[in-house]
């Protein structure tokens, strides 16, 4: 039976005690939510202070932008981008920092920073020696399902049972990580990466289905574009979609809600708590 205590550097998190809230860092000039609102460092470390501030429980940064048809930059400029923020928030703050790549020669350098968590979108799928970093640092993973590339992944998604065959990519992953020893493991099923409305909307459904993995669940509903497609809406008005998007997640068992609107979500989470946990 795999614990619920999660110690994240110097911080320990009960994960099944209430929903946590993971605050979406994006240092990118491309991203598809911030469209480069937090490109600049020092913009980027008073955001991520002030999504502390709001509540978070986790701060995710990322440095390269992984919308749909996105292409990849090289691992300078994304050192470039997202090390500086690292270290500084670490300086700052003891909330536990994630660092949002599927790149093992980002994440080691980011482990080194301050961070002490690895979001791989890839689900160990991407590299091959991420997992060996992910070990050595003796940091958390996060293990998400993507169909495709960040490039690709929206080009007429298919799926003979959506939610089986994200179960199976990410069983795979966790094989691989409990085989290199990692400890701390969370699931994604990777909503917007690689599906359409009609599978988001299933993976919502029946998000429960993750739990056969005994490892917590997190899910990123923020602003996606199936959210957009319902209520023809511009990602700056989704805040009501993600809300109601977020509820349902917890309500199926989500224990981590990754988003961009902590402060909102927060307190939609709390009242969920208190009608599902209590």
């Amino acid at each position: 039976m795999i614990t619920s205590t999660y110690h994240f550097g110097d911080v320990q998190y009960d994960l099944k005690s209430r929903t946590h809230i993971m605050g979406v860092l994006n240092i990118t000039p491309d991203s598809f939510s911030d469209v480069g609102k937090f490109y600049d460092a020092g913009l980027a470390v008073k955001r991520g202070l002030k999504m502390i501030e709001e509540g978070a429980d986790f701060i995710d940064v990322g440095g390269e932008s992984t919308r749909p048809g996105a292409d990849s930059i090289s691992l300078s400029e994304e050192l470039k981008r997202v090390l500086p923020v690292i270290e500084k928030l670490k300086m700052s703050t003891k909330i536990p920092i994630s660092i949002d790549t599927y790149k093992s020669t980002v994440a080691e350098p980011a482990l080194d920073a301050g961070s002490v968590i690895v979001n791989d979108i890839s689900g160990l799928h991407f590299d091959p020696r991420m997992v060996e970093v992910v070990a050595k640092h003796r940091a958390s993973l996060i293990l998400m399902h993507i169909k495709g590339t960040p490039k690709t992944m929206q080009a007429d998604p298919v799926y003979k049972d959506v939610v089986e065959e994200i179960c199976s990519y990410l069983q795979k992953g966790i094989q691989i990580a409990e085989d290199k020893g990692v400890e701390q493991i969370l699931v994604d099923p990777g909503i917007g990466f690689g599906k359409t409305v009609e599978h988001n909307l299933q993976i919502l459904k029946n998000l429960r289905s993750l739990e056969r993995f005994a490892y917590p669940i997190l899910i990123g509903p923020s602003r996606k574009s199936f959210i957009g497609n319902i209520l023809n809406l511009p990602i700056d008005q989704r805040l009501e979609g993600t809300a109601a998007a977020s509820a349902v997640a917890i309500m199926n068992g989500a224990n981590i809600l990754r988003v961009h609107e902590v402060k909102q979500i927060k307190r939609i989470a709390r009242i969920v708590d208190e009608i599902v946990r209590s």
